[in-house]
């Protein structure tokens, strides 16, 4: 009796839970990138600000390192070399790469994702008041688990992109943003293009609608709640992955483009004008792709 008593306060203080427990993750994440990643510098040093993100990576400079006026026989060029050559990616960098995609994922998605998570957790708990279901212990995680899982499918494929630019020196391994103007040009106007399409709208209209998308695919159970979750995280992933292609223009661990980036993603799917809001990026994305193709 007294057990059931603790789990039924318990069920009562889900949204207080599920509210921390989404904060305490976002707060981990951001503090893990912001740390570096494992990367060895932490993420200011490769934060850097310029229009033209290429130009910067292309004739790149030591961190930190103040390079005007210098002479540049007293500079030791080995070091520089060591600086600019493509890294090697054995286990344990594949590991940390998928790590390091999918966390900063985490940082980015979570509060644009936060509200259809306790809007599942207040339809479970309502359900199970009115008897409709049995599954008490925490099926919220169950749906959490699912939407992050599919954003470890796309860290695993950004990585694999990531090592591929890498190798062939089209992004640069210091700074991990493109060197190349084509580059560049190429993806600020594909996203300019995205965010405008038929595919991209489907997709933020489900997570714009969070009532409508669970009264449509609502399944009970544990495994229901993963397979809702998994779903969910698929149409943010279609709704997003363009725009996440953007760190390989500014930076994959530069704190502006990632902020600016996450910004972004919660005004579409929250505001009330957040479809406005993505087509106007969209325009201006496009504009500066066509700029940078030109420089």
């Amino acid at each position: 009796m007294t057990g059931a008593s603790a789990l039924e306060r318990l069920l009562k203080r889900d949204r207080v839970i599920t509210i921390a427990g989404l904060v305490a993750m976002c707060v981990l994440a951001w503090l893990y990138i912001v740390t570096g990643a494992g990367l060895g510098m932490n993420a200011w040093e490769m934060t850097r600000l310029a229009l033209f993100p290429h130009q910067q990576a292309a004739a790149p400079d030591m961190p930190g390192m103040d390079m005007s006026g210098m002479d540049m026989g007293a500079i030791d060029m080995g070091a520089m070399d060591m600086a600019t050559e493509p890294r090697i990616w054995g286990p344990a960098v594949w590991a940390l790469m998928i790590a390091m995609w999918w966390i900063m994922m985490v940082a980015m998605m979570s509060p644009s994702a936060a509200p259809t998570v306790l809007l599942y957790a207040r339809v479970h708990r309502h359900a199970l008041a009115q008897g409709q279901i049995q599954d008490k212990l925490a099926p919220t995680g169950m749906f959490v688990a699912g939407y992050l899982l599919v954003w470890l499918g796309f860290a695993v494929a950004a990585a694999a992109l990531h090592w591929l630019l890498e190798r062939e020196a089209i992004v640069s391994t210091t700074t991990m943003s493109s060197q190349s103007r084509w580059l560049s040009g190429i993806v600020l106007i594909a996203a300019g293009l995205y965010q405008l399409s038929p595919l991209k709208n489907a997709c933020l209209s489900h997570c714009r609608t969070p009532t409508a998308f669970l009264s449509r695919h609502w399944r009970p159970h544990a495994l229901g709640a993963l397979r809702l979750g998994a779903l969910h995280g698929a149409f943010c992933v279609g709704c997003c992955w363009m725009l996440m292609a953007l760190l390989f223009v500014g930076g994959i661990m530069n704190l502006v483009w990632i902020a600016a980036l996450a910004v972004l993603v919660l005004a579409e799917k929250v505001f009330p004008a957040g479809q406005w809001v993505g087509r106007a990026a969209g325009i201006a994305l496009i504009a500066w792709g066509s700029a940078t193709l030109m420089v």
